[in-house]
């Protein structure tokens, strides 16, 4: 089948490299000349394991090509999806539609014969029906079906995600809008792959209510730490021991300084005004936005606690800038709120990402970047793990305390052991363990 995607962002170029790898013929179309250009070289502008050679190898054999211009891709596909970008918008944090209804309007005056117009982009509850009426208002005559397919894809295993999903969810009542997709995603029929056909509203609201849940699991273990440090518990095994119950489930029970990234926190938002909108508020929702707002702003008093109280003239070293590891995405990570609380504590900052520093220098001033972990550490007071990237779990601590000025380790993602870091003369603090 024939494919356009309407945007080449995290969801975009991910989704067009995967279904070109199906065999697919998938043109991503975009904007910006600069990412274009850079596409076109083989550069990708994201960093997402194992992407760069999926894109190379379909733009190889001919399924897989990116076009500023998307005219010709959209009048000759059987798809053309919308992945671009719904930030929250300012002033009200309801999402950003203006880009999805730009692309509604290009594709209204180019689509040909029967086409599947598909909202990739995470979108309000009720997005689709404006999307039809755009196009219809514009076009009379077309032949065409809004269909709503949510992605659901991990940043740093998102093409895993995209090849074995759980379930792909398609919100159509259109019967031949339900075969193209079928089309689309057969190659998923070897693994079995649930297809869950719902009404487009209901789609909507289903990528939605999936992110909130997994955000107040995650605001939910944070307060059980939190709870854990009051009483003398360990909040590792209180995950674990109501992890293992398989109502609950182990995934997104790992205590933290919040979550960020470019979904649960502009989705989370999005909901509780849509919700705010439709009459019906969601309280636990609205409760777990201010619950992690705090936390983020809370995380460089546990610092500051760790040196004493007081950061004037000290130097903190982080390790780790983007909200997760595997990936270069700095959207509401934590250390934007850490760094520039612990600034305007008096602190010295330096840091080090194995891949986020490029866009973290743009968004952290007064940050010093280092070339690595132990370039990072040199003269420190306090160590302070943000990211729990797969290099900062065997760091070689005694050659860390040779480095540092004070032998202090703030473990905010709880990837080493206490009493491993104490033997080797640290005073360590971590997140919900004695």
């Amino acid at each position: 089948m024939r494919v356009a995607m309407i945007g080449t962002g995290y969801v975009g170029l991910v989704s067009g490299a995967c279904f070109a790898d199906f065999g697919h013929v998938v043109t991503c179309v975009d904007k910006d000349p600069s990412k274009i250009e850079r596409l076109e070289r083989g550069e990708i502008p994201i960093f997402e394991p194992g992407l760069d050679d999926l894109v190379a190898r379909n733009v190889r054999d001919g399924r897989l090509s990116f076009a500023l211009d998307g005219a010709e891709a959209i009048r000759s596909a059987d798809a053309v999806f919308i992945a671009v970008g719904t930030p929250s918008r300012r002033g009200d944090g309801h999402a950003d539609l203006s880009y999805v209804h730009a692309a509604a309007e290009e594709i209204a005056g180019l689509i040909d014969g029967f086409t599947v117009v598909v909202t990739k982009s995470t979108v309000p509850v009720g997005t689709g029906d404006e999307i039809e009426r755009i196009i219809r208002e514009r076009r009379p005559d077309a032949e065409f079906a809004v269909v709503s397919n949510p992605e659901f894809l991990r940043e740093g295993a998102a093409i895993e995600d995209f090849k074995r999903p759980d379930r792909v969810v398609v919100g159509t009542e259109d019967e031949r809008a339900r075969e193209v997709m079928r089309e689309l995603y057969r190659p998923l029929n070897l693994n079995e792959t649930p297809i869950l056909f719902t009404g487009r509203r209901t789609s909507e609201l289903i990528k939605y209510a999936a992110n909130a849940f997994l955000a107040m699991k995650i605001t939910f273990i944070n307060e059980m730490a939190d709870l854990c440090e009051a009483v003398g518990a360990d909040v590792q095994q209180v995950a674990r021991g109501i992890g293992l119950d398989n109502r609950i489930g182990s995934k997104f029970l790992h205590a933290g300084p919040g979550y960020g990234g470019s979904c649960f926190p502009k989705d989370t938002l999005a909901l509780v005004r849509t919700a705010t909108a439709a009459g019906s508020p969601v309280r636990l929702i609205e409760t777990t936005v201010e619950i992690n707002d705090a936390r983020k702003k809370a995380m460089a008093g546990r610092v500051a606690k760790a040196l004493g109280g007081d950061l004037k003239g000290k130097r903190v070293a982080l390790l780790g800038l983007t909200f997760k590891p595997n990936t270069d995405d700095m959207r509401d990570a934590p250390s934007l709120d850490i760094a520039p609380a612990l600034l305007a504590m008096g602190a010295e900052v330096q840091a080090f990402d194995p891949e986020g520093m490029h866009e973290a220098a743009k968004l952290l001033d007064g940050v010093v970047f280092k070339d690595g972990p132990y370039e990072a550490v040199e003269g420190a007071d306090a160590v302070v793990i943000l990211t729990e990237w797969n290099q900062f779990r065997a760091l070689d601590l005694d050659r860390i305390k040779l480095l540092v000025r004070q032998p202090v380790l703030v473990d905010l993602r709880n990837i080493y052991r206490p009493e491993d870091v104490r033997a080797r003369g640290f005073r360590y603090s971590s997140i919900g363990r004695a």
